[in-house]
C-alpha cells in the first residue's frame, strides 16, 4: 500500500550548515558550535542586509566577494549590551571582588566577547574609581573587527546615556557618569584614558587559544549562543587563563556548573554569576 510522497526535510537547515562551513573554510570564522536558533535568525538577518534571496545565494557571495563580509560578521555576532548592565554584577565586583584583587602588585583583566565595549568601558570606569586602574591592563577580544573599531572608538547615540547613568548609580558609582564623556551631535564620546591601558585583539572562543595569564574573566552573556561542547571550550581557555584565585563573570543565565572544568571553580557570589578559579585539577589544557 503505497504511503504517499516523502516529505522532504525543510531546505534552510541545510543551507545554513554549508553557509557555515564555507565561512569557516574561506575565512576561518567558526560559528559551527553556535546554537543553531540563534545563527539561523542572524544568517536570515544577513541574507536581508545584503539583498540575497536564498542563504545558498549569501553563501554564494561570501564566497566570492570577500568584501561583503564585514557585513556578513556584524549580522553574524551579538553586539547588545549596556554600559554596567545587570548593575548588581558590578555592584558584587566592586564591593567583594575588588578587595581580592587589590592583593595583586599589578592585574590583567580580559573582557572576552567585548562587543561594542560597553562591558569593557563599564571596568575601566569601575578601576578607576577604586584606584585599581593605573596597574591594570585590559584585553578586549572580539570575533567581530568592526565591533572592535567600535570599542576602540568608544562613541555611543546620546539617547542611550540615561539608561548608562542609571545602571552606573545602581552599581555603586562614585561620581556622575557624565564626568566620563564629552557630549555632542547625538553622541558621547568617553574619554581617552578610559581605553589608555587596552588591547583590542580579534579572538575567537571556538577557535583560538589563551593568550595571557589574567586575574579577571568577564564574558557576559556570549556562551547563551554556544552549544554545550563549545562553553565547555570557552570555560576550558577561562580556566587555563585565570591564576589561582582569580575570579570569573557570566552573564544572568549563565553557568559553569555543568561544565567539564567545573572542578576548577568555587562558587563565589552565585546570584550575579561571579566564581572563583580554586586549585589547579579540573583545568581543561584546551587544544
Amino acid at each position: 500500500m503505497s504511503t504517499g510522497p516523502m516529505t522532504a526535510p525543510p531546505v534552510e537547515p541545510v543551507e545554513l550548515e554549508l553557509f557555515l562551513e564555507a565561512l569557516y573554510r574561506r575565512y576561518h570564522y567558526d560559528f559551527r558550535s553556535y546554537s543553531r536558533a540563534s545563527l539561523l535568525r542572524r544568517a536570515e538577518l544577513a541574507r536581508e542586509r545584503l539583498g540575497c534571496d536564498t542563504i545558498s545565494d549569501l553563501q554564494k557571495r561570501v564566497l566570492h566577494e570577500p568584501a561583503v563580509l564585514p557585513e556578513v560578521l556584524d549580522a553574524m555576532t551579538v553586539q547588545v549590551s549596556e554600559l554596567f548592565r545587570d548593575p548588581g554584577y558590578y555592584l558584587a565586583l566592586r564591593e567583594e571582588v575588588i578587595p581580592h584583587l587589590r592583593t595583586f602588585p599589578s592585574l590583567k583583566v580580559w573582557v572576552a566577547g567585548c562587543a561594542n565595549g560597553e562591558e569593557l568601558y563599564s571596568l575601566a570606569i569601575l578601576f578607576q574609581e577604586e584606584e585599581l586602574f593605573g596597574r591594570t591592563l585590559f584585553y578586549a577580544t572580539e570575533i567581530n573587527r568592526r565591533a572592535l573599531n567600535r570599542a576602540s572608538a568608544g562613541i555611543y547615540d546620546i539617547d542611550r546615556l540615561s539608561g548608562f547613568s542609571t545602571n552606573y548609580q545602581q552599581a555603586g558609582g562614585k561620581a556622575s557618569l557624565s564626568d566620563y564623556y564629552t557630549a555632542g551631535y547625538g553622541h558621547a564620546v568617553f574619554d581617552r584614558n578610559l581605553r589608555s591601558r587596552t588591547v583590542f585583539s580579534e579572538h575567537n572562543l571556538a577557535t583560538d587559544q589563551v593568550f595571557s595569564e589574567v586575574h579577571l574573566v568577564s564574558c557576559r552573556n556570549v556562551l547563551i549562543y554556544f552549544n554545550a561542547a563549545l562553553q565547555d571550550r570557552a570555560l576550558g581557555l577561562f580556566s587555563d587563563a585565570l591564576v589561582r584565585g582569580g575570579f570569573l563573570g557570566l552573564g544572568a543565565h549563565e553557568t559553569l556548573r555543568f561544565s567539564a572544568s567545573a572542578a576548577a571553580w568555587a562558587p563565589f557570589h552565585e546570584r550575579e554569576r561571579i566564581w572563583r578559579r580554586t586549585a589547579s585539577e579540573g583545568a581543561s589544557h584546551v587544544r
